[in-house]
């Protein structure tokens, strides 16, 4: 499904496989039409031969930069890598055909590569979208690992011991080819480990990686997904704690184990934070209180201390507050955004004028 008006050599391809989602395709298709930059191509790989996905990819048809591939289901890293090879762009983008970009997403990853043309590799941060509630969540994905911004992520190489310390960019980066290829792309992981984090713990210790302050990712949850289902929630959990712990092993530094323990506690911090909160929404104070306490001996700070005692204190309050602090979180975070969209156009503007 290509034509002659396809860009022949594209800054950014994204690599979309899709298996079971067919529902939600269209709606990333769209992000990636939206981008107020066109240089791009998208590779959709039907991963399980679905007549539904070549319905939807025909429609786009007029389009030459979006192109389909079809293959028996290799899974989702067979998936990805089949992307991968059939993508033409300078840089790789793995994009989730459940999962958006927001509108500036190419744009702002050119600004960073035309102002450092050495940088291999670009991660940013997303947003979490509620799809029942049609509502931003409050937490973005860099603060649900702990991240503290430092505006050196984005003026300096990320260092290995700032992603064992959790400085794990968004999945949806952009990752020049011969840095991909490097790092082995998502091919030959381990099957207990998350091969979106995996790539950047290599790409860190082998090429230049920057982090830019900016929510270009829009990451959906739905009923069935990742974040709604505990069981998989456990089972990504574990996966990226193993991912951590054998690139600390491997490189058998004792600093590197005692910032990888540090990780893990605060990625058991916020497991255990969200256990007690859905505990409490379900009616379940007897286990929020346990799941709060647990939170607390993990980080035993002011924001886990204060839910304990709230806990103890009145959870039904904590049940009525929680829509409230869903909807302020909710609307700082499109404040932030507007914010950095601002930010972004006037630096494009300044340099265009000292050009």
């Amino acid at each position: 499904m290509t034509n002659s008006a396809s860009v022949s050599v594209p800054l950014v391809s994204f690599l979309t496989t899709v298996y079971g989602t067919e529902d939600y395709l269209p709606a990333t298709i769209e992000s990636v039409l939206a981008q107020t930059s066109p240089d791009w191509e998208m590779v959709v790989v039907d991963n399980g031969m679905s007549p539904a996905v070549v319905e939807i990819v025909s429609r786009y048809a007029h389009d030459g930069r979006i192109r389909l591939i079809r293959q028996e289901n290799r899974g989702y890293r067979g998936g990805v890598t089949a992307a991968a090879e059939a993508a033409t762009g300078r840089y790789l983008s793995v994009l989730d055909s459940d999962d958006k970009i927001m509108p500036s997403f190419v744009s702002a990853m050119a600004d960073v590569i035309a102002a450092e043309p050495g940088v291999d590799a670009v991660g940013c941060d997303a947003v979490q979208f509620d799809d029942a509630e049609q509502a931003h969540l409050p937490s973005g994905y860099l603060a649900s690992l702990g991240v503290q911004w430092q505006p050196r992520y984005a003026s300096q190489p990320l260092t290995l011991s700032d992603a064992l310390a959790g400085v794990i960019p968004y999945y949806t980066g952009i990752v020049r080819r011969d840095a991909w290829q490097q790092a082995g792309g998502y091919a030959g992981h381990d099957s207990d480990v998350d091969e979106s984090v995996v790539i950047w713990l290599r790409l860190v210790q082998l090429c230049d990686v920057r982090l830019i302050d900016a929510p270009l990712g829009w990451y959906r949850i739905r009923g069935n997904s990742l974040s709604r289902d505990p069981a998989k929630v456990e089972a990504f959990e574990q996966a990226l704690i193993a991912a951590f712990s054998r690139t600390a092993e491997s490189t058998a530094s004792a600093r590197d184990r005692v910032l990888v323990e540090g990780t893990v506690a605060r990625l058991r911090y916020h497991q255990e934070l969200r256990r007690a909160r859905w505990a409490l929404l379900d009616g379940d104070t007897r286990s929020a209180r346990r799941h709060a306490r647990l939170a607390f001996a993990h980080n035993p700070g002011l924001r886990p201390g204060l839910v304990v005692a709230s806990l103890a204190i009145s959870p039904a309050l904590l049940q009525r507050l929680h829509p409230h602090k869903q909807r302020a979180a909710a609307a700082w975070l499109r404040v932030r955004e507007r914010w950095a969209a601002r930010r972004r156009k006037t630096g494009r503007r300044s340099a265009s004028a000292i050009g």
